[in-house]
């Protein structure tokens, strides 16, 4: 089973409440969409940036889809 990183992270309630609908929206938890919305701006920024400028470089790994991604 792959291990996971727990972090605590304080959000501004109303700013939980829309992630929490737009989650449910999308049939995911709110965790799960926080990760997804994470996960696209990496990559967005990867994309953008030239590969020399992202941390770790250019042999830095792709980040895998989590487990709630099909949407």
């Amino acid at each position: 089973m792959k291990t996971r990183k727990s972090f605590l992270l304080r959000i501004d309630p109303r700013l939980f409440q829309e992630l929490e609908a737009w989650a449910a929206a999308e049939f995911r938890s709110v965790n799960a969409q926080v990760e997804f919305l994470l996960r696209e701006c990496v990559s967005r920024r990867r994309k953008a940036l030239p590969s020399g400028e992202m941390p770790g470089g250019p042999e830095a790994p792709d980040i895998p889809e989590g487990p709630h991604d099909s949407n």
